[in-house]
């Protein structure tokens, strides 16, 4: 019997790329034969410790007096980690993290431990004051590094001393689940002109993720039309811009996207855009939601595994970040080329289901937790 537990800061019905990564880890590990999983979080909301099963998987949701910068503050958390790392064989944290980092210290653990770095920490500087003398007491102690690309290694300012303990195990989708929808003209039935290239964005509307950029870039495409879904604290400003630049009757704004419907906008797509702009964007799984239903990626050349997703020339093009002019041409160069479109997105299709499928990765993990 191989125990293991995943430890991170939330969990699942929190929205967020870590999030369901870990939920996806933790659910199938537990369908191994032989293998046993327990999962350590913590509420994000102030409130009392409490115990649940997920689908299938067993939760501890620490007690919590709220989140302060991104990272939530919970004493009985130290408690538990200790108490339930006790009965583990392997612990496996998802970093960025601080209150692990401190948890690991104070536990007395001396199984296997798995650190998944998914990404530095980039705008919190003075918190790195305090926390990088934890960061690197786990990365001292860390028996194996796992990251999703190369590129999170040579792209991070605390890895490469670390090099020889890192192993790439990326993070993978489930073809299946995307394909078996009921493909409807999402995007197309909401087309100004029937005739345009449909240019498709998904994700937060924040700063890190360039939509500014995308939209000045906007205003040098031709034949396209653009499709913004997600929310954010930009969302006036960049509705504002639009409008301002003249640009709002070939821009859309989807707002949130329910599943269903944003896998049908992937599918009704043309070209997909991620104009990412700072390395807190550390690999862009909404890539890899895209390639699966073949479609060409434009994304940008960050210090991250972004450009380690989607290829240069083999499923999609990549230009430098925070470069409009680089981008507008990389999207009038795939709009006006229906051929290559179609040669990239089924190079995509390929990629994803060779390198990124999720049953493989899963078995990938599984190896390097059990040493």
């Amino acid at each position: 019997m191989l125990r293991i537990l995943q430890v991170n800061k939330a969990y699942y019905p929190h929205v967020g790329g870590i999030e369901s990564l870990v939920k996806q880890y933790s659910e199938e590990l537990g369908r191994f034969d032989g293998v046993e999983v327990k999962t350590l979080v913590c509420r994000e909301e102030r409130g009392k410790t409490y115990r649940e099963t997920v689908d299938g998987v067993s939760l501890t949701r620490a007690g919590s007096l709220g989140t302060y910068f991104s990272c939530p503050l919970s004493l009985s958390f130290i408690g538990l980690f200790r108490k339930m790392a006790k009965n583990a064989d392997v612990v496996e944290i998802h970093v960025p993290f601080p209150l692990a980092d401190a948890a690991l210290l104070l536990s007395g653990f001396k199984g296997r431990v798995v650190v998944a770095w998914h990404s530095d920490i980039v705008k919190q500087k003075k918190l790195m004051l305090f926390y990088k003398p934890l960061m690197m007491y786990m990365l001292r102690r860390a028996d194996c590094i796992i990251t999703a690309t190369e590129g999170h290694v040579n792209g991070s300012q605390y890895l490469p001393p670390f090099r020889k303990k890192c192993t790439v195990v990326p993070y993978g989708i489930t073809p299946e689940d995307y394909l078996s929808i009921e493909r409807k003209p999402f995007l197309t039935e909401r087309l100004t002109d029937k005739s345009r290239v449909k240019v498709f964005f998904t994700g937060r509307l924040v700063y890190y993720k360039g939509v500014d950029v995308l939209l000045k870039a906007f205003r040098m495409v031709k034949g396209c039309e653009l499709f913004i879904a997600g929310t954010g604290e930009l969302g006036d400003e960049l509705k504002a811009y639009a409008k301002r630049c003249g640009i709002e009757k070939k821009v859309h704004f989807l707002g949130f996207l329910p599943d269903e419907q944003l896998r049908q906008a992937y599918a009704d797509c043309d070209i997909f855009v991620l104009p990412s702009v700072a390395r807190s964007e550390a690999f862009g799984i909404v890539q890899l939601e895209a390639m699966v239903y073949g479609k060409p990626v434009i994304n940008t050349e960050l210090p991250s595994g972004v450009p380690y997703v989607s290829l240069h020339g083999k499923t999609g093009l990549t230009v430098p970040p925070s470069d409009a002019g680089a981008l507008a041409g990389a999207i009038n160069l795939l709009a006006s080329d229906g051929e290559l479109r179609k040669k990239l997105g089924n190079a995509a299709a390929k990629r994803v289901e060779t390198d990124f499928n999720e049953k493989k990765v899963i078995e990938r993990l599984l190896g390097v937790l059990n040493g």
